[in-house]
């Protein structure tokens, strides 16, 4: 008796379909390829909560808001940057103006960048060594009184508080 052989399209195809009809798994990453989580900013007006994308990897940090048309209002997108160096970003096909909020070491806003040029090719430098940036929507910053020396707490993937 000679035993069946599956082809590869035989052996993906229900894979794709259950994945198209479910989505990704709960805890994954989405469409994006990036991770979902949460930061607080802690400042004088209060706690001020943002729903995330993650930016870990260089491709992610390459691509990060580019191409998208809008963003929610408490949502932004964190780009980790491991330890501290100084960053320099551009909005190069970003169509959303933005606020930069750059984090040092300590967790603690080092520098805001407000309302960032829509696809300026200009250079947006942290002016420092930082270990991380927040993008969030253009006027938030200022909206929320957000201001340098703000903590920023952050969970990562294992829930561990990042430091403060």
């Amino acid at each position: 008796m000679i035993a069946p052989v599956w082809s590869l399209r035989e052996f993906w195809f229900p894979a794709i379909v259950v994945f198209a009809v479910l989505g990704p798994l709960p805890g994954h990453a989405g469409p994006s390829g990036m991770a979902d989580s949460e930061v607080v900013i802690i400042s004088e007006s209060g706690e001020h909560r943002f729903e995330i994308e993650v930016a870990r990897t260089s491709d992610e940090q390459a691509r990060g808001l580019m191409y998208r048309q809008s963003l929610p209002p408490a949502a932004g997108m964190l780009f980790e940057y491991g330890p501290p160096q100084n960053i320099s970003m551009w909005m190069r096909n970003t169509y959303i103006p933005l606020d930069m909020i750059f984090i040092g070491a300590d967790w603690r806003i080092t520098r805001i960048a407000q309302r960032t040029v829509p696809l300026s090719l200009t250079t947006v430098a942290s002016e420092g060594a930082v270990t991380a940036v927040l993008e969030v929507n253009a006027g938030t910053a200022s909206r929320l009184g957000i201001r340098p020396g703000d903590r920023v707490v952050y969970k990562d993937g294992s829930n561990s508080s990042k430091p403060k």
